[in-house]
């Protein structure tokens, strides 16, 4: 799945993000738009599990700040 998390006004460890994030899926990226305060991620996680992975970190943000994006995904590579 992909998501955009809005982080602003929330502290944001991304490097501890992309740790946890890795430990629940190997294949994740984590990264920052560098224009507005939101992090990018995809991940084999639900929304849920995704929020806790966030709150492990010290990103405690509110439900409605994780935006579910529609796959890109084309399966053409299997994956």
């Amino acid at each position: 799945m992909e998501y955009e998390v809005n982080i602003a006004g929330v502290a944001a460890d991304l490097g501890a993000i992309n740790e946890v994030l890795c430990a629940a899926d190997p294949a994740a990226v984590v990264d920052l738009d560098p224009f507005t305060p939101v992090l990018r991620v995809s991940a084999a996680v639900t929304t849920g599990e995704l929020l806790g992975l966030l709150h492990e970190t010290g990103c405690e943000v509110p439900p409605n700040a994780v935006r579910p994006r529609p796959s890109v995904c084309c399966g053409g590579c299997g994956g």
